[in-house]
């Protein structure tokens, strides 16, 4: 598919912020399955641009000014294709590495005495999707009941989240059945639920030895195909995000962001 993307993100504030630092993710990566035709990213002041631990793209501004309102977007095509499996580079952060729980993913007893006849014996896409399914069947997508904040144990008390949620417990089960597992921010293409637009799943390591990850979507239980655009890769939530920053000052915050994904002609 050929896919038109704009993502536009502003905060206002009640009183003016006099100090902030900005962290975006929001350059997806040409791989398997996407290629990036053009992309743009505006931002108040100019940003600057490294790659992080996982690999992603990490556009970094600071702001010294005081202002009350904040304009973010980013913009370009994307050509997708189907494709489920990705392979590291030989700089990738180690499969062991993303074994390990975090405070967004960590699974307390309830989950895993609830989850325990789903739980994948082997690193398996079966026995993955399965897990998949359980999850997908207990936290029912119910927008506006969760925040960027609320952990996999939140979330599984509440019985219902959004796909953020969804990834994060999901998480958390694989790696409390040692399995390697790691967080994707991204985008997903569907003309009748434009608000599933802003998107997160899962890529579990397939083949340790290998570093081959194969790419879940547990909101739809499926592999991910060409609907589905990556950005970001990391531990869960916080460490992928599309946007995340810490400011001095600026009170109470109102924050709307509105995506916008078509498919070209």
């Amino acid at each position: 598919m050929h896919l038109k993307i704009r993502h536009r993100t502003e905060y206002r504030y009640e009183t003016p912020v006099r100090y902030s630092i900005q962290e975006l993710r929001l350059t997806p990566p040409s791989i398997t399955g996407q290629q990036i035709d053009k992309w743009r990213i505006s931002t108040p002041i100019k940003a600057s641009s490294s790659i992080d631990t996982f690999g992603n793209v990490c556009s970094v501004f600071v702001q010294e000014s005081p202002y009350t309102s904040m304009m973010l977007e980013a913009e370009g095509e994307v050509h997708t294709q189907d494709a489920f499996e990705f392979k590291d580079d030989a700089k990738a952060v180690s499969p062991f590495y993303l074994l390990q729980q975090t405070n967004l993913t960590e699974p307390n007893e309830e989950m895993l005495s609830y989850f325990s006849s789903s739980l994948p014996k082997k690193n398996s896409v079966d026995e993955v999707l399965k897990l998949a399914t359980a999850v997908q069947k207990a936290i029912v997508y119910v927008p506006g009941q969760t925040t960027f904040a609320t952990t996999a144990a939140q979330s599984f008390a509440l019985k219902s989240g959004v796909c953020q949620d969804h990834a994060h417990v999901m998480l958390g089960l694989c790696r409390a059945s040692n399995i390697p597992a790691r967080y994707v921010s991204g985008y997903f293409f569907a003309e009748e639920s434009p608000n599933l637009a802003s998107h997160a799943w899962i890529d579990f390591c397939s083949d340790i030895e290998k570093g081959i990850w194969t790419s879940v979507d547990i909101t739809h239980a499926c592999l991910i195909d060409a609907r589905h655009i990556r950005l970001a890769i990391g531990r869960d939530y916080y460490s992928a995000a599309p946007v995340k920053g810490v400011r001095t000052g600026g009170g109470g915050e109102e924050l709307s962001a509105t995506i916008s994904i078509q498919q070209a002609p």
